[in-house]
């Protein structure tokens, strides 16, 4: 019985690893619940799974959802640094960050030097702070375990391969709802069209994300930390179907890939159950209902975030904390109407331009590089420096 914390249990990933809590009651229990503000659904997820803890972020809600578990022997919390405090309890065994953004890196940090495992799908945690997040989990001897699709699939080739040295990987992409599209088209686009993916149920975040290739290019960045790497050992191809999740080449150059249907609760199941693969009422991939399995290269003139992405992996430093913030600032803007869908990217390459790079940056300092790049973020759209 693994005891679980879910930092963001409202959310695509967190209601997904509730039904397979739900399905595995003999192998894990919830001691935690999170969410930002979805008072009445923390409240539905907390009386059905009693927790040891459930956190409202939204400080205002705090009354609501005490009231409502007030029979029950859950201790109920608000605020954000109460996501750091619960994720310390000496009964959890594994973290869950499904946090979306920047605001998952404090509770991820105080869950490894509490010394719990996280399953990892807050992929923003190593885009920011990557080289302290990954010698946090060396120095408490703590298991980081991806639970995006991609990069579980590369973790799972890279079982029993451990004195094996990496050639390449590749980070497949399904290309989004505009793949093949060109910048006139996109110049118009709303974010009705680009909420509608082809493959992926996901949060409108990580989806418009998708859309514009950003959620791509932030993966290259967290492989970079997830398999200690350097950018020209990572490679990003467009696979349509999404069956193939990711690949590994070895350096005698045979290849290993991970396959299976577009369902995370995949990759949910098995960064929990870890070590052991458990059975699972998914649906079976079927090769006669995919005959042919297609790849093609990302543009990325087009799509431009893409390379941005690799540009500031390149460039390291504060860059990457740079690029997260100002995407998270423009794809706001870009859901509330506000910047174009290409304007998104104009935004991005304008704050890694402005934000005064850092070689070696501090938590302090990603804390603060953030904050910096957020207001200037917000003051191209205001000030409409950025046309749309």
């Amino acid at each position: 019985m693994k005891n679980i914390a879910i930092l963001g249990s409202s959310g695509s990933i967190g209601t997904q690893a509730l039904e397979v809590v739900r399905e595995n009651p003999q192998l894990f229990k919830v001691s935690v619940l999170t969410v930002n503000k979805s008072a009445e659904l923390l409240i539905q997820q907390a009386l059905e799974f009693l927790p040891e803890y459930a956190v409202i972020v939204e400080e205002a809600q705090f009354t609501t959802v005490k009231e409502a578990l007030a029979h029950t022997s859950i201790k109920v919390l608000a605020g954000e640094e109460a996501l750091c405090e619960v994720v310390q309890s000496p009964q959890i065994d594994i973290v869950l960050t499904a946090l979306v953004g920047f605001c998952g890196l404090r509770p991820t940090i105080a869950a490894i030097k509490a010394g719990k495992d996280i399953a990892l799908a807050n992929k923003e945690t190593l885009v920011v702070a990557g080289d302290i997040v990954t010698a946090l989990a060396k120095e408490y001897k703590v298991n980081i375990l991806p639970v995006d699709s991609e990069h579980s699939a590369i973790f799972q080739c890279l079982v029993g391969e451990s004195s094996n040295p990496i050639e390449k990987i590749y980070l497949t992409a399904s290309g989004g709802p505009f793949r093949g599209k060109d910048s006139t088209f996109l110049a118009t686009v709303t974010k009705a069209q680009a909420l509608k993916h082809p493959n992926w149920v996901m949060g409108a975040k990580i989806t418009i994300d998708s859309a514009s290739l950003m959620n791509k290019g932030l993966e290259v960045i967290e492989a970079k930390w997830l398999f200690d790497l350097e950018a020209d050992q990572i490679d990003v191809i467009v696979h349509p179907q999404s069956i193939i999740h990711s690949i590994v080449q070895f350096n005698d150059g045979s290849m290993k890939a991970q396959m299976g249907l577009p369902d995370m609760k995949l990759p949910i199941q098995y960064a929990l159950a870890y070590p052991s693969r458990i059975n699972s009422s998914f649906e079976r991939f079927d090769f006669l209902k995919y005959p042919q399995l297609t790849f093609e290269q990302p543009d990325k003139k087009t799509f431009r975030n893409l390379a941005i992405a690799f540009e500031a992996l390149r460039k390291g430093g504060n860059t990457a904390c740079v690029i997260n913030a100002a995407n998270e600032v423009a794809v706001a803007e870009f859901l509330n109407d506000q910047v174009g869908f290409l304007e998104m990217s104009e935004v991005i390459e304008s704050c890694m331009n402005k934000i005064a790079y850092i070689s070696q940056p501090t938590l302090e300092d990603y804390l603060a590089t953030d904050k910096e790049t957020r207001v200037y973020a917000k003051e191209l759209v205001q000030k409409s420096k950025v046309k749309y």
